[in-house]
């Protein structure tokens, strides 16, 4: 395994400790609203305190951008965190949460590490070298179909800018494929398409902590990812598509049609 990917793993399960048994006492917890829907937790900030804390222990000139404390220091690696991945569905007692750790070196993605707590899947990439769950090697699904395909999404759930855009294409997608699933954490959606769980995953509005270490399990995985119209601003943007080739493109093509200006790629 890779030195840096050791420390992120490290950083990933040390996090996954503190939500497991934080997830015993949801009762206890002190709660905070930042935005409409949008929750965080003692549990969320002592866990990013923890992985922060692993990875400057053993880089401590590496930058960093997390959900709850923003962006510190200045560098070519940047650590992308997001220390609970479903804190709504982790608040409910809902075990669908996860850690999300990524590294960016002059703004491409190098490592990747999602661990799910509840079930201990550890999901890892390093750039060139593969995609991997708990030491096994992962690939995309092979259905060739978007109709026999199970595809993954998010509701919006704090900001409702593209609600019209999202529910025409949500409706398309219903009638053109196997079954659509929403289970709450994009972090974890995007780890089980690398794994081939899903054939696809699509999204609007999601931040680059979400996101980043997902989007190269997938692309580690042969799989392909981008913005709605198949550009590659999606860490910007936060508006996304993902799945295996063949499906991925038949899921574009079911978007395209919806696209308002504000979904369509900064770079288009």
């Amino acid at each position: 395994m890779h030195p840096m990917l050791n420390i992120a793993v490290k950083a990933a399960r040390r996090a996954g400790n503190l939500i497991h048994r934080a997830a015993d006492n949801l009762d206890h917890l002190t709660v905070t609203k930042k935005s409409n829907a949008d929750y965080v937790s003692e549990v969320d900030r002592a866990a990013e305190r923890t992985i922060i804390e692993t990875l400057l222990d053993s880089y401590p000139n590496h930058a960093i951008l997390a959900e709850e404390s923003g962006g510190q220091g200045e560098s070519e690696y940047l650590w992308i965190i997001d220390p609970l991945d479903g804190t709504t569905n982790f608040l409910h007692g809902y075990q669908q949460y996860a850690v999300s750790i990524a590294l960016q070196h002059n703004g491409v993605l190098t490592q990747a590490v999602i661990y799910d707590p509840t079930k201990n899947d550890l999901f890892t990439a390093t750039r060139g070298r593969g995609a991997f769950l708990n030491d096994r090697r992962i690939r995309v699904s092979k259905r060739a179909e978007l109709a026999d395909s199970l595809i993954g999404t998010g509701f919006p759930y704090s900001k409702f800018d593209h609600l019209d855009a999202y529910m025409n294409i949500l409706r398309d997608m219903m009638q053109k494929t196997a079954g659509l699933r929403r289970p709450g954490s994009a972090a974890l959606d995007l780890a089980y398409t690398a794994a081939g769980r899903y054939d696809g995953f699509f999204e609007t509005g999601l931040k680059p902590w979400d996101i980043a270490a997902g989007c190269l399990l997938i692309t580690e995985a042969g799989g392909l990812v981008a913005d709605l119209q198949g550009n590659d601003s999606y860490l910007r943007s936060g508006h996304l598509c993902a799945g295996n080739p063949k499906v991925f493109a038949q899921m574009l093509q079911v978007i395209a049609p919806h696209l308002t200006d504000s979904l369509k790629s900064a770079n288009a």
